[in-house]
């Protein structure tokens, strides 16, 4: 996502404090107790509502505030939901993070932390653990104060869902590796609320031993609507031991979960079993649909994998469909239309070989899709017959799917040829102006 923000928000004027010069807008510096000696805070967790005067009202009340700056997205100006304020003074700055964290502000608690100019200290993960089976109920100021007691943390934050669901596990980052271990040492183990935690230092993914082979985290979806907490414990507890397990819904009331087990060899044992399985009781069963799609209701049982991978797994599906036949891009779709019924309008043209209809957050379609065929006589009748085809009240617009790099290049050429004529017509000489292909005045004149 484009955003135009930048962190150096403050004029970069020296100033000078106990003997010091320092200047605001360069990279961070200490003292030996640890505090930063520039006076710039970053402020998450806004409400899109929020305006930098409502900020400075508010950060004002404390000491005089240098300036302020909510970041937006370059296009909509929509506010990304963080910002930085900085501060003529570090002792203003420090109070307002001491007395402002997690504040209320338009119904959402901010969450403020010293902003980190040098992004070596973020990358490069000293001092950094990794919470997880946190009660749901555990939130962002909660996780501070339970941590906060080892030493001076730089960022702290419980991983959310879109609705601001937690999902059971956090992240916090101490100045110092010594409290980071202290922390694991003093509070793995701990029950908090209803949940007894696990803390570990945190290991970047590319480090992380054993990869997709020695999984130990599934992700579970086709549960019936009646499934909780202690029926998950009770589907899965068979094939081993489990760390942690979560039971979640969607925005559709759709339930699904996370399962994680103690070894990798009791995730295996439960993919191979329980995948593909049906739960439902008979009463479930009457209630369906005789025309309800399998995968609607049949378990799923899989390694839980992040966005990225996802995201990775989909772009390389892609590529493979793509050269393995001819893929075409359709949109202008109605929002009802789904994989299925996509398939059925282009199967009559040829062999589809994937067919993808693209879906919100809602289950709708966004109005495109991709259909890829087996050979290109197939895929040119389906353009021909399909390319303006009036359905569901929406004419089809269908043409030759490009990636990315291609789509950019074609518009592009097709701009710079566009100022390349804007300048013909404007020198004199073009059909429409000056002198006239006939010799006096132009056509129009």
């Amino acid at each position: 996502q484009t955003h135009a923000c930048a962190p150096t928000l403050a004029r970069a004027t020296p100033r000078r404090t106990a003997g010091r010069t320092h200047r605001r807008c360069s990279g961070m510096t200490t003292t030996g107790g640890g505090v930063p000696q520039f006076a710039s805070l970053y402020v998450g967790d806004l409400h899109p509502d929020v305006t930098e005067a409502i900020l400075y009202e508010i950060f004002n009340s404390v000491g005089p505030v240098g300036s302020i700056r909510i970041c937006r997205d370059t296009i909509t100006k929509k506010s990304l939901g963080y910002g930085y304020i900085n501060f003529h003074s570090v002792s203003d700055a420090e109070r307002a993070l001491d007395t402002l964290n997690y504040s209320n502000i338009k119904g959402r608690a901010c969450r403020i932390m010293w902003s980190q100019r040098d992004p070596t200290l973020r990358k490069s993960g000293v001092g950094n653990i990794f919470v997880k089976n946190l009660d749901l109920n555990i939130d962002n100021k909660a996780l501070y104060d339970t941590f906060s007691l080892f030493g001076n943390i730089l960022s702290c934050k419980v991983a959310c869902d879109v609705s601001g669901r937690s999902r059971g596990y956090g992240f916090v980052h101490y100045e110092t590796e010594e409290a980071a271990k202290q922390a694991i040492e003093r509070v793995n183990g701990m029950q908090i609320g209803d949940k007894t935690v696990e803390v570990h230092a945190f290991v970047k993914r590319h480090e992380r031993d054993g990869g997709v082979a020695n999984f130990t985290n599934l992700y579970v979806k086709g549960l019936p609507a009646s499934s909780d907490e202690a029926s998950l414990t009770a589907l899965f507890e068979p094939f081993g031991p489990i760390k942690s397990s979560v039971v979640m819904q969607d925005k559709l009331g759709r339930k699904f979960a996370f399962v994680n087990y103690e070894e990798p060899e009791s995730a295996q044992k439960a993919v191979a079993e329980l995948s593909g399985k049906d739960v439902r009781t008979e009463e479930q069963k009457a209630a369906t649909k005789e025309d309800e799609p399998p995968e609607n209701y049949l378990l799923y049982v899989g390694r839980a994998q992040t966005k990225a991978e996802r995201q990775r797994e989909f772009r390389e599906k892609s590529g493979q469909a793509e050269a393995s036949g001819v893929n075409l891009y359709v949109k202008n779709l109605d929002e009802s239309v789904n994989d299925a019924s996509l398939r059925e309008l282009f199967e009559p043209f040829g062999a589809v070989t994937s067919c993808i209809a693209m879906k919100d957050d809602q289950d709708k379609c966004k109005g495109f899709g991709f259909v890829c065929f087996s050979s290109p006589d197939e895929a040119t009748k389906a353009v021909t017959e399909m390319h303006l085809k009036v359905v569901k009240g929406k004419p089809l617009y269908v043409g030759l799917a490009e990636r990315k790099a291609q789509r950019e290049e074609r518009l592009r050429q097709r701009y710079a040829m566009g100022k390349g004529m804007g300048k013909e017509g404007k020198g004199g000489k073009g059909m429409m102006g000056g002198k006239g292909m006939m010799g006096g005045k132009g056509m129009m004149g």
